[in-house]
């Protein structure tokens, strides 16, 4: 599968993974500032923004997706920084192709299992999916009833855009990302390890990186580094994106 991407800069090769119900644009507050000393492939996910859409939706086969544009671009190896969803395929490509990766940064996600968090956004997602929609504003009224944090229905707006026919759709592909839902918030690869430099980034209000999470990090990830950004939850690069941009590029430029 070929992956739509967006590559600026110039130097090491920095590839940014977005996560669930995103697009490559959520990264672009991160890709402007690294492409000042770095070359940047920012992508689209398979069933998200401009990449085909596919049944398969499992860890194995969107890191299999990134392996694939690495070989497209002629990268043999990569820094990967991946947030949420993306934290996971990046950290599932490092666990089975650690020959691929140079450092890894997750954002805000932890190498385990977790319970269902999207439920009202799925059923605000479908609200819209079965009307017939002239404007952003129509969508975002379909979804208060289920989604009441602005912030979130503004995320998720994002991604919808006119189709072929002119009408009003989700870019993402919201029949396959809520059928494999349980294989999105499932683990990671549970059998590899990886050597690779590895810094965690944990926005301090988000749960999503708890205490009991550490030794299922430090059992896969032997050279890990944590660090927390105060003032921010799961979204810590849109919320604090000066500490995140300058945590990621102390980490990846160190020798």
């Amino acid at each position: 599968m070929q992956l739509n991407y967006k590559q600026q800069g110039q130097g090491p090769n920095v590839i940014l993974i977005h996560g669930l119900f995103g697009s490559l644009e959520n990264l672009n507050v991160i890709a402007k500032p690294l492409s000042e000393h770095f070359n940047v492939i920012n992508v689209d996910l398979r069933n998200h923004g401009l990449s085909p859409h596919s049944d398969e939706m499992n860890y194995p086969a969107m890191a299999q997706d990134i392996v694939a544009l690495l070989a497209h671009l002629n990268i043999d190896k990569a820094h990967l920084v991946g947030h949420s969803m993306g934290g996971k395929v990046a950290m599932e490509l490092a666990l089975t192709h650690p020959e691929r990766v140079n450092k890894l940064v997750v954002l805000d996600i932890a190498p385990v299992s977790y319970p269902p968090r999207h439920t009202k956004i799925l059923q605000a997602l479908k609200a819209v999916a079965v009307q017939s929609i002239d404007d952003r504003k129509q969508a975002d009224t379909l979804m208060q009833p289920f989604i009441e944090e602005l912030g979130v229905r503004q995320f998720l707006l994002k991604s919808l855009a006119k189709n072929e026919q002119g009408q009003f759709a989700w870019r993402f592909n919201l029949n396959v990302l809520d059928e494999k839902y349980s294989t999105i918030t499932a683990n990671v690869n549970e059998n590899n390890s990886c050597l690779c430099d590895t810094l965690f980034i944990k926005g301090n209000d988000s749960d999503y990186i708890l205490p009991e999470h550490r030794n299922a990090i430090t059992a896969r990830f032997k050279n890990t580094k944590a660090k927390i950004i105060h003032g921010a939850g799961h979204w810590l690069h849109a919320q604090k994106p000066l500490a995140v941009n300058k945590a990621i590029n102390d980490f990846l430029t160190a020798i």
